[in-house]
């Protein structure tokens, strides 16, 4: 195997997790299908095949609730495509938009509630395009997550997540990653759905990705996601493959 194919990390673990798309509802159950335990890989979709792949998963999972919605298109050029991968189907994916001139796909709709974060000097960058097939642990949503964190705040100083959220999974990003509530809810005009604005400090995403990371099931009372976070030992090497461009 060529460097290029090698993963950014690889993990074991046993399906648990229904699927889960930014503003999506419920799904159909005659699409419900079960992953037991596998090794799921995470890696950069830095080629044709691979932006597809990712790009088929965000149809399907978006496709099913009737919203419409362009899984190629995008506002932002500064950004990455991250996916998770069994047994050769893709299972997950998330793109990470980086604030530049081109600015963010939440300025479609939340503009002024973003220019008043970077007039305070704050670096922004935006998870969109968020898909988790059903029945996928939530491993996998956590280690998309925990690699675009190293990636926008380690690797590139950005000091803030902004995401859009269907108002029925704003509780859901609170509770579990402790996003807050930042520029009220309005129409998403790319998915033809309301969307409400949420923001993270990702200084303390890294304090609860230190404090939990890695705990899993020995979690005690937290409740959040973050112990199904990598365990902090796990950076250096995550941070040098995704500088290699490896995945």
């Amino acid at each position: 195997m060529s460097q290029d194919d090698q993963p950014i990390i690889s993990f074991d673990t046993a399906s648990e997790m229904s699927d889960l798309v930014v503003g999506e509802g419920a799904i159909d159950p005659a699409f419900d299908h079960t992953i037991d335990q596998q090794r799921f890989h995470i890696r950069m979709a830095n080629s044709l095949g691979r932006r597809e792949a990712a790009s088929l998963l965000i149809k399907k999972m978006y496709g099913w609730r009737g919203y419409s919605v362009d899984p190629g298109a995008s506002h932002a050029l500064n950004k990455i495509t991250l996916f998770a991968e069994t047994g050769g189907a893709t299972v997950g994916t998330m793109t990470l938009c980086l604030d530049d001139a081109a600015g963010l796909p939440a300025d479609e709709n939340f503009h002024d509630k973003l220019e008043d974060l970077r007039a305070q000097g704050r670096r922004l960058c935006e998870p969109s395009r968020l898909a988790i097939d059903k029945g996928v642990t939530k491993r996998v949503f956590a280690a998309l997550i925990h690699i675009s964190y190293i990636y926008a705040h380690n690797i590139h100083g950005y000091s803030d997540y902004v995401i859009e959220v269907n108002p029925r999974h704003v509780t859901f990003y609170k509770r579990m990653l402790g996003f807050r509530d930042f520029g009220g809810e309005r129409p998403c005009t790319r998915v033809g759905a309301p969307a409400v604005l949420l923001r993270l400090d990702l200084a303390y995403m890294g304090e609860q990705i230190r404090k939990y990371g890695g705990l899993m099931e020995q979690h005690g009372s937290e409740r959040s996601f973050y112990p199904y976070f990598f365990p902090t030992w796990d950076e250096p090497g995550i941070t040098q493959r995704l500088k290699e461009g490896r995945g």
